[in-house]
Parts: structure tokens; C-alpha cells; sequence
């Protein structure tokens, strides 16, 4: 549970530096808005305040901050206990925590070039950090001295799993290491930070810098109205006004290569996104990628693992890669025997229609439709209309509030980082407040592809108050267009429902320490809320409360 580690470099908060949103007047001298809790509703991010100058003073501000907290720990000269130790450590940090939130989100869903050369110039400043807490001796020692003889401490379950989790963390960040393998480790640590910031930039630009444009409406068969006015918008955002423009994002490349009936614009299309990184220019990551992966292997051998996945699976519930590959193979032999089927059938579907080819991967998603309306009379965009983005985002509110008793209520005056992003209170059937929760669910060129959840804020008991999260969650689903709202096909209406389980995660969060709080239980285990909720988006008695046609009203049937 390396809490700082994974603060400063996997929080996926979301913010923006466009000036015009800096409505407001900063705090004085950059970086000061962060010095002190945010004096907003609910403690939520000032985004009409915050100037891009403000994070490198803050960031280096909260890591002296920090530095100072430790060392008071460390030289401590009264006996170590669970409060003046594991507590005081707990609780240290939060200046560094609150711009850490907020910074990582804008590398996640609105970065610039600006953005990210002051993550790379941080990276290895945060690093030295992280290993400065987790390498420092006199702070361990105290650690290992409450770990080694909890009697007559009176631990709670929760006091005696924090303790046990930062133990843990030490030991597994090298602190039983000797001078030379500690130094090795930190060098490592600092080049594995830089690699990875340097592959989501690649990726990032390879997919932002991609376009398949299409200039002769004969090259658009087969696709849905929807979709080619998609196009359209995005040709004319791109400066291609009168003609189409396909993209990276998902949900411009799966419709092309789901119904588009030109073969050789699907492969170049397909390519293009499985070869991002891959094609041997300033953006290409198979160097990056095998420098992670050596230097990966290098740590967990210092630290006494056979391999990478021993040491990442040690605190995971499979516990061992024996046990990821027994399940894989299991579900592999299945799976494959069903692969097989479903691409003969494909390869005859092909056939029957005089193609003279073999199947390829570019192929599948084109020949599964087919495939799907032949047997099914399945057509998934007459599903789509049924699937408005704000109906399906209520239906995942009316499961909650059926399940938990929660209640959403939108807000208009908490500042926003984007106009698209929406923000609520959730509150608990009794009225009480629980959490803030925004969403943000359309692609840009600044924003990560995929989907997640995280917060601005963790829960946490924090002298005596309980402090309520701040979580949100990122998509990147289909835009609405000039005459059509957002309309979601199946793949992302159960996206939302996994998104929003992981975000309740977040805000049914009820435990005294931060290091405990939310999302922070073993990475296998994180899957299981989402998962369930979103087995509930297309039970009956669950479609009968959201499907509704944008334009009818009318249920899916």
C-alpha cells in the first residue's frame, strides 16, 4: 500500500488549464490555492481559480511539507505507537495529495504539451521523494517495532491493517535492502517513472495524430446515418468541412470497422489503431517498452522475486502467476474451442457472399454484424435510439437509489474543468450527504481513451470529521451530433454501469484512514463492485426503468 506512490503518479483527477475557464482571481503567490483546504462547496476543486503556474510551486511545496512531517515522525524521540507513527504517517502528505489529485487528472483527461513537460520534469523529483519515505530507516524502524509486538495495543481490525499494509510497503519499496541495491532501486525507479510517462505520451499522440479521411461518399457504404454525421463533425472540427474524418477514438474507429463495407479502408483503419507505437517513428514505444520490462524484471529480482508478476501478484488475490495461468487455461480451452466455431462461421458468411479471402482481424466486427442480424435479426443500431446517454446515466441512479437508497441531485455552481463535465450530490436515503460525483463522458484530443473512476478527494476520518469524497468518472463515448443526442451502443451502456460501480466504490467509502480508503484494496478485488453493477444494466425489470426511445418514450420492447 505505497499510498504516496500511487497518489503522485496513478491519480487520474481531471482539471483544465484553459484560460478562459479562470474566472476568478488566484490566492496570491503561485501555488498558494493549494496550501489550504479548498474554501468551495463541499471542499471541491477551485477549477475557475487554478492557473497552470500553480502547480510546480505547489508540488514542490508539498513534497518540503512532507519531507518535514517525516523526519518529525522519524526522529520522534517519545516511544513509537500506532497514533505519533502510523497515523502521523497516514496523515502527512495532504498538500501534496490535494495538487497530486488534481494535477495527474489533467494527464489523464485534458493534457497539453505544457502538461505533460512538467510531469516529466517532476517525475523523477516525485520518485526521489516516494523512495526517500519508503528507504528511510529511523521511520521503518519505529513501523517494525509496533509490527513486531502488537500486545497490550488494542489494534482494531482497521488499526492493525493499516499498520500491516505500510510494513508491507516498505518492505516491498527495498528498506531490507543493503546501501548498494537501495541505491540501484532508486535509479530504477526514477527510469520506470520517465518510461511510462513517456509511453501515455506516445500513445496519446499517436492516436491524436491519426485521421482517415474520406472524400467520396461512395467510400461510406454501409454506415449508419449516425455515424457519418459523426464524421462529418469531425471533419469540419478538424478543418475538412464537406468531408468525413475517422479517428482513433473508439467511437469512431468500432462503427467503421463494424459496418463499413470497404475492406481496404477497414484494414487501414484497423492497423492504424493496433500498430500505434509501432511504426518506427518519434512516437514508437517497443524500446520503451522493452527498457520497462528489463528494468522491471531487474527490481523484482532485487527484491528477491522470480519475476515481475510474483511481485505485483504477492499483494493481489491470485497471490501467484501459477494461479493466473491455471484460471487463463481453464477459461483458454473453452474460449478457443468458440473462437474456432464463431470464425468458421464468419469464414462462410465471407464465402456465401463470393469473397475471395480468408478472414482477418479486421474483418470480425463487420462480419459478426452481419452474422448477428442473419440469425438474431439483431441490429445494434436500432437498438441505439433506446440508449440515450442521460437516460442510461439516470438508470444507473434509479439502481442505486433501489439498491443503496442513494439520491442524485444535479448542481450547477461547483466549478467545472470542462463544460461537458455534469456534477452531483449524492446523498444516503436519510438525507445526509455522501459524496460529490461529476462525469465526463466524451472524447478529446486531451484525454486518455478508455474509461475510469477516481476522486479528487478520498474518505477518510480526519479529527473527528468524516470527510466525504470528491470521485468522478472519464469515458469516451459516442458524441451527440447537430441533430441527434449522445445515443450509446451496448458496449458503452455497460461501461457506465461498470464505471459507476467502481465510483460507488468510492462514495460508499466508511473508514477512519486514508491509507484504507475507497479503491485501495488489492487490484484483482477493485473489479468486483463494477463488476456487479454492471450485471444489472440490461436485466428486464432494470431496461424497463431507462430504455426509453429519445424520441418516442417509448420502452425497448
Amino acid at each position: 500500500m505505497n499510498r504516496f506512490l500511487l497518489i503522485t503518479f496513478g491519480c487520474m483527477a481531471l482539471l483544465a488549464c484553459n484560460n478562459s475557464q479562470k474566472s476568478g482571481p488566484t490566492t496570491g503567490e503561485p501555488g498558494s490555492i493549494f496550501f489550504t483546504e479548498f474554501d468551495t462547496p463541499f471542499g471541491t476543486p477551485p477549477f475557475d481559480r487554478i492557473e497552470f503556474a500553480d502547480y510546480r510551486p505547489a508540488f514542490l511545496a508539498g513534497m518540503k511539507e512532507q519531507t518535514a512531517e517525516i523526519e518529525a515522525i522519524a526522529n520522534n524521540t517519545e516511544a513509537p505507537t500506532f497514533e505519533n507513527t502510523i497515523v502521523a504517517l497516514d496523515n502527512s502528505g495532504r498538500l501534496l495529495s490535494r495538487v497530486s489529485r488534481v494535477f495527474f487528472g489533467l494527464k489523464s483527461a485534458e493534457t497539453n504539451d505544457s502538461i505533460q513537460a512538467l510531469a516529466e520534469e517532476l517525475s523523477p523529483l516525485l520518485s526521489e521523494h516516494n523512495d526517500n519515505i519508503y528507504l528511510n530507516e529511523k521511520l521503518f524502524n519505529r513501523i517494525k517495532t509496533i509490527h513486531d509486538d502488537t500486545t497490550g495495543l488494542n489494534l482494531t481490525t482497521e488499526q492493525y491493517r493499516l499498520m500491516d499494509e505500510y510494513y508491507k510497503s516498505f518492505v516491498r519499496s527495498g528498506i531490507m535492502l543493503q546501501e548498494t541495491g537501495k541505491e540501484r532501486l532508486r535509479e530504477i525507479n526514477k527510469q520506470l517513472s520517465a518510461l511510462t510517462l513517456k509511453f501515455g505520451n506516445n500513445l496519446l499522440k499517436e492516436t491524436n495524430n491519426y485521421q482517415l479521411v474520406i472524400d467520396n461518399e461512395a467510400d461510406l457504404a454501409g454506415l449508419p446515418e449516425g455515424v457519418i454525421a459523426a464524421a462529418a463533425n469531425a471533419a469540419k472540427a478538424a478543418g475538412e468541412e464537406g468531408k468525413w474524418v475517422f479517428g482513433l477514438q473508439k467511437p469512431s474507429w468500432l462503427p467503421f470497422l463494424q459496418y463499413s463495407q470497404k475492406r481496404e479502408l477497414r484494414e487501414k483503419l484497423y492497423k492504424a489503431m493496433y500498430m500505434r507505437g509501432d511504426n518506427d517513428n518519434e512516437n514508437d514505444n517497443k524500446k520503451i517498452i522493452n527498457d520497462i520490462v528489463n528494468l522491471r524484471i531487474e527490481k523484482a529480482q532485487l527484491l528477491g522475486y522470480d519475476t515481475h508478476a510474483d511481485f505485483v501478484l504477492e499483494e493481489n488475490m491470485a497471490k501467484t502467476p501459477e494461479n493466473v495461468y491455471k484460471l487463463l487455461n481453464e477459461v483458454w480451452a473453452y474460449a478457443l474451442a468458440q473462437a474456432k466455431k464463431e470464425a468458421a462461421e464468419l469464414q462462410k458468411l465471407i464465402d456465401a457472399e463470393g469473397g475471395n479471402f480468408k478472414l482477418a482481424s479486421w474483418d470480425w466486427w463487420y462480419y459478426a454484424e452481419k452474422l448477428r442480424q442473419q440469425k438474431y435479426a439483431l441490429n445494434e443500431e436500432e437498438l441505439k435510439p433506446y440508449f440515450k446517454m442521460e437516460n442510461v446515466r439516470e438508470g444507473v441512479f434509479t439502481v442505486a437509489n433501489k439498491l443503496y437508497g442513494l439520491n442524485f441531485k444535479k448542481l450547477d455552481n461547483i466549478p467545472v474543468y470542462h463544460p461537458e463535465v455534469e456534477v452531483y450530490e449524492v446523498t444516503d436515503a436519510d438525507g445526509s450527504h455522501l459524496a460529490i460525483f461529476y462525469t465526463d463522458y466524451f472524447p478529446r484530443p486531451g484525454k486518455n481513451a478508455g474509461a475510469w473512476m477516481s476522486s479528487f478527494r478520498g474518505q477518510q476520518v480526519l479529527d473527528g470529521k468524516n470527510i466525504r469524497p470528491l470521485v468522478y468518472n472519464v469515458g469516451n463515448f459516442t458524441r451527440p451530433t447537430e441533430t441527434t443526442p449522445s445515443l450509446l451502443t451496448l458496449d458503452e451502456v455497460e461501461t457506465v454501469f461498470h464505471e459507476f460501480g467502481h465510483a460507488l466504490h468510492g462514495m460508499l467509502s466508511n473508514v477512519t484512514y486514508a491509507g484504507l480508503s475507497g479503491t485501495s484494496v488489492p487490484r484483482d478485488f477493485v473489479e468486483l463492485p463494477s463488476q456487479i453493477m454492471e450485471h444489472w444494466a440490461f436485466q428486464p425489470e432494470v431496461l424497463k426503468l431507462y430504455a426509453r426511445h429519445y424520441q418516442t418514450g417509448e420502452v425497448i420492447p
